[in-house]
């Protein structure tokens, strides 16, 4: 089955066309990344999948419904979610406190204000079970705003599947890490997608090449190719429009 379709997917702002009709399929399961030189127009492609942008036009569906006409809260619900380039936590809450409040809309507590979270014991085992998962056990009651960069981009990995999304969207997860940083994340992204369908964008070859089922690059808003590792890597309008970064 097909998790995320992209229909000849526009996007302009003002007279700038960014995105100029993206036609992808993205298969349930499976590990997609997205790769491409600086302004080829990733981000804003990311954007248009998870309602943060409107699509100027095309279709966007996932799991076979369209999703392109709906806000970015309701596609989350619908089984999407994705995480941001400048990591997204709550700095003065506790690791603890903020995968507590990730949980909360999918666990059924929604709107109540009487509600005293710590009574609620199957909301905080899910809560600890998600921690234990992220190897972040021993920062459990530290702010979040007080971890390392790469605990803080584990976090926000964490708060990102906690609603069950089916469909992860990680954008430049291990932007920034060092060497051995960069190998925790792998391996984190790894373990805690498992079953699930992955779309990514990342500039570090290694990572891509270790992760991605399938690789598409995205040049000046259009997709030159789209295929198995080896295949992008052998193809010559991928080497002409991206070899220094592929070579890296």
């Amino acid at each position: 089955m097909t998790a995320v379709s992209l229909r000849d997917v526009r996007k302009s702002f003002g007279p700038t066309e960014i995105i100029r009709g993206v036609t992808l399929d993205i298969a349930e399961g499976e590990r997609h990344c997205i790769i491409g030189p600086n302004g080829a127009g990733k981000t804003t492609l990311f954007n248009l999948i998870s309602g943060r942008f409107p699509i100027t036009s095309g279709e966007v569906l996932l799991n076979g419904a369209r999703i392109d006409a709906m806000p970015p809260h309701m596609i989350n619900r619908a089984g999407l979610s994705r995480s941001f380039q400048i990591t997204s936590i709550f700095p003065r809450l506790s690791v603890f406190e903020n995968l507590r409040c990730a949980l909360l809309w999918s666990r059924g507590y929604k709107y109540s204000f009487w509600s005293a979270l710590w009574r609620q014991t199957a909301l905080n085992d899910a809560a600890q079970a998600l921690l234990e998962d992220l190897n972040l056990e021993n920062r459990r009651d530290i702010p979040g705003g007080l971890l390392s960069y790469a605990e803080q981009r584990a976090l926000e990995i964490g708060m990102t599947i906690a609603g069950g999304a089916s469909v992860i969207l990680l954008d430049e997860p291990t932007a920034g890490m060092s060497h051995s940083e960069t190998d925790y994340a792998m391996a984190l992204i790894r373990r805690v997608t498992q079953g699930k369908t992955l779309l990514m964008v990342e500039h570090d070859m290694k990572v891509v090449f270790d992760l991605a089922d399938t690789i598409t690059v995205l040049v000046y808003g259009q997709v030159i190719a789209s295929g198995p590792p080896e295949t992008v890597r052998a193809s010559k309008a991928v080497q002409e429009a991206y070899l220094g970064a592929l070579e890296e």
